[in-house]
């Protein structure tokens, strides 16, 4: 399956649920090992996405239906991962 998006909002719904099931410092560990040169490749875990959930996965072993290749093409790969997942603020002692 091909999803062809040509701009960040293509990506929002990922970006929402990686929010909502608030993984952002794993997403950003991941994503940033995922970075090369333009791109970014990473693999989702097929059965978590079927039910709306983002779970990052090996390229083989982990699912018995085989994951999902992303591949996001981009210009500015740091600047797409700080959007898809900011890193969390610094909590203030009080």
């Amino acid at each position: 399956m091909i999803i062809d998006g040509k701009n960040q909002p293509s990506l929002e719904r990922f970006r929402m649920i990686i929010q909502r099931d608030r993984i952002r410092a794993a997403a950003r560990s991941v994503l940033r090992r995922s970075v090369d040169g333009n791109r970014l490749v990473f693999f989702l875990n097929k059965q978590a996405a079927y039910a709306g959930h983002v779970s990052f996965s090996a390229p083989e072993g982990e699912s018995p239906l085989g994951p999902i290749q992303v591949n996001v093409e981009t210009e500015n790969p740091e600047q797409l991962i700080n959007w898809l997942a900011p890193q969390p603020e610094e909590r203030r002692r009080e």
